[in-house]
C-alpha cells in the first residue's frame, strides 16, 4: 500500500545544468524573460542576440523542412539541448545544491530568493497553494516539452514568510562572489551562488519544513510536474 505524500514543504538540492563561462562569459546575451511574456518580436531579437539564447529551448521553432522534414518544435529543443551539452555550452554542476539568486539595482535588491528541487505536492494538502486556475492548452505544450527534452528548463516562483534560517543562509551567502553575474538592460544585476555546506542544506530543509508557499507564476507548470510524475512512477 503506498503511503501518502509527506505533508511538508521539502526544497532538495540539485545539479544544476548552466552555462559555462567559456561558451558564454556574457550571461546576459543568453538569458531570456519567462516563455509566455515574449511576442514574436521579441522572439527573433533574443534568438538574433546569441545562437544559445535559452529561447530556443523555452520558446522552441520546428527545424527547417528542408533539415527535418516533419520535425517539430519539441523534439528541437531537446536536440538542440543535448547538442549543447555535448558542446561544452551547457554543463552540469559536479555537486548537489541549492542556488541563492537576487536581482539588484545598484545597492537596491530588488529579489532574493532560493532555486531547489521542490518536492511535489497535491495542491489540496495545503503546502504549496494556487491563486488561479490553469487551462488545458499551456499545460499539454509544456507537458510536451519537458518529455521531448527529459527535463525542465525553467523555473516557477514561490513565496513563503522568510525570517527564518533559510532568509539568514541566503543573506551570509551573498556577502561572497558569486558563482555568475550578469547585468540586463533595464540595468537590473543578476546573481547566483550555490549553497553545498551540509548543515546549511539541514538547517534550510528544517526551516523550510512547516512552512507554506503560494504559486506566485508557473500555475501550468506546477501542474504538469504533477502529469510528469505519475508518468516516471
Amino acid at each position: 500500500m503506498s503511503s501518502l505524500p509527506p505533508r511538508a514543504l521539502k526544497l532538495r538540492p540539485f545539479r544544476a545544468v548552466r552555462y559555462t563561462v567559456e561558451a558564454a562569459p556574457d550571461l546576459a546575451a543568453v538569458i531570456s524573460p519567462p516563455y509566455d511574456v515574449i511576442d514574436d518580436a521579441q522572439r527573433l531579437e533574443l534568438e538574433a542576440r546569441d545562437p544559445h539564447n535559452v529561447v530556443r529551448l523555452i520558446l522552441p521553432r520546428a527545424p527547417e523542412p528542408a533539415a527535418k522534414p516533419g520535425g517539430d518544435p519539441y523534439t528541437n529543443a531537446a536536440e538542440i539541448a543535448d547538442q549543447w551539452l555535448d558542446a561544452g555550452v551547457l554543463a552540469a554542476d559536479d555537486t548537489p545544491a541549492l542556488y541563492v539568486y537576487q536581482q539588484r539595482r545598484g545597492n537596491t535588491v530588488l529579489l532574493r530568493g532560493i532555486f531547489g528541487a521542490v518536492v511535489w505536492q497535491p495542491l489540496d494538502v495545503g503546502v504549496i497553494l494556487p491563486h488561479e486556475n490553469v487551462r488545458s492548452g499551456p499545460v499539454e505544450d509544456r507537458l510536451a516539452l519537458m518529455r521531448a527534452m527529459r527535463a525542465n528548463p525553467e523555473p516557477i516562483f514561490l513565496l513563503y514568510d522568510g525570517g527564518g534560517a533559510t532568509t539568514k543562509i541566503s543573506a551570509d551567502a551573498v556577502s561572497a562572489p558569486p558563482l555568475r553575474s550578469a547585468q540586463t538592460a533595464d540595468g537590473v544585476t543578476h546573481e547566483l551562488w550555490a549553497i553545498t555546506d551540509p548543515a546549511d542544506l539541514a538547517a534550510i530543509d528544517a526551516d523550510l519544513a512547516n512552512r507554506q508557499a503560494m504559486i506566485a507564476d508557473g500555475h501550468h507548470r506546477y501542474t504538469t510536474y504533477g502529469y510528469l510524475r505519475d508518468e516516471l512512477h
